[in-house]
């Protein structure tokens, strides 16, 4: 019989709605057991989806609760290490949402505290899990556009209004564009590729009246030439390719964005739709190469992509001592890259990577 991991979500805003509860109660062994929300609002949308979840208004009903085995923490950027580690402290395996921390220096804390507490730590870099990201992983791994020499990734939208009361609008740490969007197009980079050898970036304020940072180009220099440019901004209302992959052979060019977070917000559950994570014809990408001595050209089909694969490995690390597919480690190395960017745009530089 299964083992069943009992777990404590802290924050039913956006993320605790549509990138953590559904997907939690959707993997078998983990059991939403309790949830932590303190918006009316919110709160009442937690009773009617998930009425054997036990709602509390202090995250220390779920660090106090000894059948808890994972803490997920789905808050504002600025309460993620201080909750982590509350949970930490408390004997919890524990998933932060991303980004990881603020600084590397919060995220190298936690790391040393999970090892104390022989404690699992594992951040929610789920966009792994996208059909894009893992239909460009094929691509480049079946070699299909030979040796790789520029890669461009888009992370853009159209929203030229500010949300009134969003924490991600203000002037805080840990707001804008970088830390939410940059994230995950960071830790694409480096799970691909690693970490470069070189970073500039160039971040800006583009809507009438916002506070913080909507709109990046961060270029990464790798060896041999290879340069990965990761763009994202708040007023792109003509969208152009989210992958432009240029190598010595070919090219591959794709649109669109996973379909599963319009699904989810819809209210469906992958356990129960069909061609979960699959995208329509329209949405594959196209490759113009040659390969084995012929010059093709055409769409090829895109992964599907699932969320659960994410808290599967979490699941299985807990339960089986499965290695991370998330590791802090790597979780750490994009706050650190967050902040060379933050500093190279500040002081109008290219800046070296020393670790």
């Amino acid at each position: 019989m299964a083992t069943t991991i009992k777990v404590g979500l802290i924050g039913y805003g956006m993320a605790g709605q549509v990138f953590h509860a559904p997907i939690i109660t959707s993997v078998p062994g983990l059991e939403l057991t309790k949830i932590r929300v303190t918006n009316p609002a919110h709160r009442q949308l937690a009773t009617a989806r998930y009425p054997e979840a036990e709602l509390v208004h202090d995250s220390e009903k779920i660090f106090a609760d000894k059948t808890i085995d994972l803490v997920v923490i789905a808050t504002p950027n600025d309460l993620h290490y201080s909750l982590a580690e509350a949970a930490l402290l408390a004997g919890k395996h524990v998933i932060v949402d991303k980004p990881f921390t603020i600084t590397a220096i919060e995220a190298d804390n936690l790391i040393a505290l999970a090892e104390k507490q022989n404690k699992v730590l594992s951040v929610h870099h789920n966009r792994r899990w996208d059909s894009n990201a893992r239909t460009l992983r094929k691509i480049i791994a079946g070699d299909f556009v030979g040796r790789l020499v520029d890669l461009e990734i888009h992370f853009d939208r159209y929203r030229p209004f500010l949300r009134p009361g969003a924490w991600r609008e203000e002037d805080t740490p840990g707001s804008g564009i970088l830390y939410d969007l940059g994230a995950h197009l960071l830790d694409e980079a480096q799970c691909l590729f690693g970490l470069p050898e070189y970073i500039t970036a160039d971040e800006r304020t583009q809507r009438t009246g916002s506070k913080t940072i909507d709109n990046f180009t961060v270029v990464l220099d790798y060896e041999a030439g290879f340069k990965v440019t990761l763009k994202a901004g708040m007023l792109v209302r003509q969208l152009g390719p989210t992958y432009v992959l240029h190598g010595e052979k070919g090219s591959f060019i794709k649109y669109g964005t996973d379909v599963q977070e319009v699904a989810l917000k819809a209210g469906q559950h992958p356990q129960n739709t069909p061609d979960w994570g699959v995208e329509p014809e329209t949405n594959w990408g196209t490759l113009n190469t040659e390969y084995e001595g012929q010059h093709i050209t055409g769409k090829i089909e895109s992964e599907p992509g699932d969320y659960r694969e994410y808290f599967i490995n979490v699941y299985q690390a807990i339960t089986e001592g499965e290695g991370l597919a998330v590791t802090a480690e790597q979780a750490r190395n994009v706050i650190r890259l967050i902040e060379l960017a933050r500093q190279s745009s500040a002081e109008r530089r290219t800046i070296k990577l020393i670790d």
